[in-house]
């Protein structure tokens, strides 16, 4: 009776929660929307640079919050953001915010499930969840480490679920991190040589076709596969029934 009468103080409180976020995040998008776009954001680019140079913790820690809000409330936009963050910052400083944002974004996704979103969670991935944990059992934090690198499972679905499972906060977000920074440094890469985002706004991708590009789209496609490859030749084997014997 008690845990019942707790859990139907605490629910209002988790609606309200997730009310406010949902609120927060139409909000943005109808604010900021339009002004995300490429042809806005190329309008702007000039400005956007001298803004940047003169303003520059500012722009960085806006660029870091928007991240990691599109992030951790699971907004679409974050592959483009990566590019664009790429094509602003630079390769060497897009690469460092983009991968602390994306693992923050990660871990409050990751808690928003474990505490207020895990009864709806659980419903809509359920059937998820026995197998994560049933690979968690068996390979431990490899098995969030090998999610990371290839992305055959939606990122968001890995931080809903993951928030489900016994994994602490902390293995979350070091393998987290670990896990897709090499992912982030080929987007990062592949944004930081668009020299001019006027041009690619105007005459497409064909405009700006360097031989950095074509190899940021290469790294781009072939990188899952590499992935898998050094994956199933330092994955850990199981012991043979032989030598179990």
């Amino acid at each position: 009776m008690s845990q019942s009468a707790e859990a139907a103080r605490s629910s209002p409180t988790k609606w309200i929660v997730l009310l406010v976020v949902l609120a927060a995040a139409v909000g943005g998008y109808l604010r900021f929307g339009d002004a995300l776009s490429l042809d806005a954001i190329a309008a702007q680019e000039a400005s956007l640079r001298d803004f940047q140079a003169a303003n520059p913790v500012l722009v960085y820690g806006a660029a870091f919050a928007v991240y990691v809000a599109v992030t951790g409330l699971s907004l679409p936009g974050a592959a483009v953001l990566t590019l664009v963050f790429g094509w602003y910052f630079g390769f060497l400083a897009a690469l460092i915010m983009v991968s602390f944002a994306s693992t923050t974004g990660a871990s409050l996704s990751f808690l928003l499930s474990r505490y207020v979103l895990r009864q709806s969670i659980q419903k809509r991935f359920g059937d998820r969840l026995h197998v994560f944990n049933d690979a968690l059992a068996r390979d431990g934090a490899f098995y969030l480490f090998t999610l990371r690198l290839v992305p055959a499972v939606p990122f968001f679905v890995i931080n809903l679920v993951m928030g489900l499972t016994p994994v602490t906060l902390t293995t979350y977000w070091w393998v987290s991190q670990l896990g897709m920074f090499p992912g982030t440094a080929v987007y990062v890469y592949a944004g930081a040589t668009v020299p001019d985002l006027a041009t690619l706004s105007a005459n497409g991708v064909g405009g700006i076709v360097s031989p950095q590009l074509l190899l940021a789209f290469v790294l781009l496609g072939l990188f899952p596969l590499l992935v898998k490859f050094a994956l199933r030749r330092f994955r850990p084997q199981p012991a043979d029934a032989s030598d179990q014997a």
